[in-house]
């Protein structure tokens, strides 16, 4: 019916199972709330008595307790995505997060299931954007009224909070204990997520930009100029074109300054570079080295006024002035 996944030696192993008895719903407290350790994160798949094409659904439960070390919350919430892709997505029909046993018994899943099927409530972006919408349109028959006065108002900087992981991720990039950060917008509940900080060299760095998902990238460039070793702290936002949705674009877009203002302003993060990728083919050592030193541009030559045309223009005629009597002077 359940069982539960730890993590060892940076293994994913088998932590304890249940056998099931009764229904799913029966099942549920019986096998999940023994298998919760107060102080050790960990994964749960309950079996639910539902199929769908591949078999039995399951539900995907991660618990994270909060009096757990930040760090160890760290490894679990950067290995979630790999361990439901190792269990197969298509098997999970839904999932459960939780830091205390109310939000992952029962009746908290009830609650959970009960929040999901009612109409979702519009974000912040969702409504800004409606109000624009209902700006433009005005007058009789649903007409936009646009005259050279109306004013159109304009979409301002969101500010999703980052979640404990991602604040504890960049203070360890600050005191240089890690040199990559990979965070990502949780949609649903409108935080900014840490996806993992694996060591990454500057070869490796392509291979850590999704093609199929929008992501933030913190990366330490360590270099040598000019017969030195420096470090520069960039900042990639990478978003794969039009493969995400109108929303996804549109609240990455829209939380990226706020984000940024809040790393340069609390945890005290000088930027080097800020660049914007659609994939990662570009972030190449030689490209990454000419973005955070710019050759110099050429001096623009003075302007120089054209001659005049070659050859004899002949005399240059005077004209005087007419006297009292009409005459020439």
């Amino acid at each position: 019916r359940a069982f539960k996944i730890v993590i060892r030696s940076e293994q994913l192993v088998l932590g304890a199972y249940r056998q099931l008895s009764q229904s799913w719903d029966r099942d549920y407290d019986p096998c999940v709330l023994p298998l919760l350790d107060s102080l050790e994160p960990c994964y749960i798949l309950l079996r639910l008595d539902t199929h769908n094409q591949q078999g039995y659904e399951w539900l995907f439960i991660s618990w994270s307790p909060d009096q757990s070390p930040v760090r160890m919350k760290m490894v679990y919430a950067a290995t979630r995505a790999t361990l439901k892709k190792e269990f197969g997505a298509s098997h999970i029909k839904d999932e459960l997060f939780g830091t205390t046993q109310e939000d992952v018994c029962f009746q908290g899943y009830l609650c959970h299931l009960s929040s999901c099927s009612s109409p979702a409530p519009l974000t912040a972006a969702e409504q800004e954007l409606s109000q624009i919408k209902a700006t433009e349109v005005s007058g009789l028959g649903g007409k936009t009224d646009i005259r050279v006065e109306s004013k159109q108002a304009t979409l301002q900087g969101l500010a999703f909070p980052l979640q404990e992981e991602a604040k504890q991720a960049l203070l360890y990039f600050k005191q240089r204990r890690i040199n990559y950060i990979q965070l990502k917008l949780d949609t649903e509940r409108e935080t900014i997520e840490l996806v993992h900080t694996s060591p990454t060299e500057t070869r490796e760095l392509p291979a850590r930009v999704p093609a199929d998902a929008p992501r933030y990238h913190f990366f330490l460039y360590r270099h040598c100029h000019q017969g030195q070793s420096m470090e520069a702290v960039v900042f990639i936002y990478s978003m794969p074109g039009y493969s995400c949705g109108v929303k996804e674009r549109m609240l990455y877009s829209s939380c990226k300054n706020r984000l940024l203002e809040e790393v340069e302003r609390i945890y005290r993060i000088e930027i080097t570079k800020k660049m914007e990728i659609d994939s990662g083919e570009c972030l190449t050592e030689e490209h990454l080295y000419e973005e955070v030193h710019p050759k110099p541009q050429a001096l623009k030559q003075a302007f120089t006024k054209p001659k005049g045309p070659t050859g004899k223009r002949g005399n240059k005629r005077l004209i005087r002035g007419a006297g009292e009597n009409g005459e020439e002077g």
